[in-house]
């Protein structure tokens, strides 16, 4: 078990105090296409893969093949002439095989990423579409890339040559996530009212405390709330599951909203989170509640967002509960200790501590140039 300090967010609940935690993850989301039809067999081994063996999420994977599946249209297009004047969605990649997928060469991929990085448009039904991914969708694309040759030289050993070995990812630009400050994240809160007070008051709570996932907390059904030790089950990205401690702030939350939460005419008698319809409450649904609420307290367009919670309950626990960054690291249900590193950035709060807490910081030129 791990102690820290949670600052539990409510008007009531204005400090905070001691409670245990454990690590807790999130839902799946679908895409149109399906690789177990559509794929070639070189990918549809590749993809079957990572879903049954590495047990990565559904959309983790439909993001994998329609990502092998435009790099190798991009490459069908420069090969051939006649596809020059092709739209990309329109060529077929169903006869791509080994022969193919062995012939590409590292200036193959080079000119794939000139092309995203130049070419490739990001909203194509846009009246005024902009061009070109930025760094870090281009690594995500790489490391896609460079999964599948590894999977096809180091795991079936198809291939003796792999051409992305020796390829650098483009370099990320380091920024600072936008987070609420605490006072902003009091506000928040006391800004809910209307018919679905309890509910919007709880799942804020919920997302300034636990640090989950949008997907996380539409997900969470009545069973995963644990009373009787405190604790809420949370299912994250590939299906992998966790559980966070609830503190006092979302353990009266929930009672709250448990006690007007509809219970005639629900569909989804198991959903903790109700709409207004009956069903399940929907991802669209909590954004633009979320939204609402962030506009009403003069955060609307600016940056911020329902992820930008998620970042607002770490930094919060990082700077106010002095918490072991591995310890955070369970509780956002982070694989790799890299991605939680970015909340252990230091506030200018903490900035005027660390220039105020010099020796040297009181003194002061004398007057008197003579004076000793």
């Amino acid at each position: 078990d791990f102690c820290v300090f949670l600052p539990p967010f409510g008007i009531a609940w204005r400090y905070g105090w001691k409670r245990k935690i454990r690590p807790c993850f999130s839902a799946r989301l679908t895409m149109a296409s399906d690789y177990r039809t559509e794929a070639p067999p070189i990918l549809r081994d590749f993809l079957a893969y990572h879903e049954t063996i590495k047990a990565h999420s559904q959309r983790t994977v439909d993001e994998y093949y329609l990502d092998l599946r435009n790099f190798f249209r991009y490459l069908k297009q420069s090969r051939d002439a006649s596809l020059a004047g092709k739209p990309l969605d329109e060529i077929n990649i169903s006869d791509v095989d080994l022969d193919f997928v062995a012939s590409v060469t590292l200036t193959d991929i080079y000119s794939y990423m000139t092309y995203l990085s130049r070419d490739r448009v990001l909203h194509a039904n846009s009246r005024s579409p902009e061009y070109g991914l930025n760094a870090a969708s281009r690594a995500r694309k790489i490391a896609c890339i460079r999964s599948f040759y590894n999977y096809l030289t180091n795991k079936t050993h198809q291939l003796r040559e792999n051409p992305v070995k020796d390829m650098d990812s483009p370099k990320l630009k380091k920024t600072l996530p936008k987070y609420l400050t605490l006072d902003e994240s009091l506000q928040l809160l006391d800004a809910v009212d209307g018919k679905n007070q309890e509910r919007d008051y709880c799942i804020l709570t919920l997302f300034l405390n636990c640090g989950m996932r949008l997907s996380e907390l539409v997900s969470i059904n009545m069973s995963d709330v644990i009373h009787n030790n405190s604790t809420l089950r949370i299912v994250g990205k590939g299906s992998k599951e966790r559980i966070v401690y609830l503190n006092d702030a979302c353990l009266a939350s929930i009672d709250a909203y448990v006690r007007v939460r509809p219970k005639d005419d629900v569909k989804d008698k198991n959903a903790l989170f109700i709409s207004n319809r009956g069903t399940r409450i929907s991802p669209k649904t909590v954004q633009a509640m979320v939204n609402k609420y962030l506009t009403k307290i003069g955060l609307g367009g600016a940056g911020y967002s329902v992820h930008k919670l998620r970042h607002t309950a770490a930094t919060l626990m990082y700077q106010y509960g002095n918490v072991d960054i591995r310890v955070l690291q369970d509780i956002l249900g982070h694989e790799n200790l890299g991605t939680t590193e970015i909340y252990t950035h230091t506030s200018s709060k903490q900035m005027e501590e660390a220039v105020n807490a010099n020796p040297l910081s009181k003194m002061r030129e004398k007057t008197d140039k003579n004076e000793k």
